[in-house]
């Protein structure tokens, strides 16, 4: 359950975020353009390693149970998402 983007594809992300940024009159840009844009990708890169670590924990939680489950199985779904909400919880982001 890898959460990866391609370089490309963050780049991409990052153009269109910065693009909507700079047609608002609400925004008043003090560094370039670019750096912004390489804000905007570490950003993301950073939120894309904190998912990936909790998909990791969830993968771990489950792994540690004392029934074998069946990776793809109802039950092992069932239990991934409920672990990862947890670690979602912890760190305060919203679970759906």
């Amino acid at each position: 359950m890898s959460n990866r983007l391609s370089r490309e594809k963050i780049n991409y992300l990052a153009r269109l975020i910065l693009d909507h940024l700079r047609k608002s009159e609400q925004v008043e840009f003090i560094d370039e353009p670019n750096e912004i844009r390489l804000s905007i990708v570490h950003s993301i890169e950073e939120e894309l390693k904190l998912y990936e670590a909790l998909d990791k924990k969830a993968v771990e939680k489950i792994r540690a149970q004392k029934k074998p489950i069946e990776e793809g199985s109802r039950e092992w779904e069932i239990l991934y998402r409920k672990y990862y909400n947890e670690e979602l919880a912890k760190l305060g982001k919203i679970v759906d």
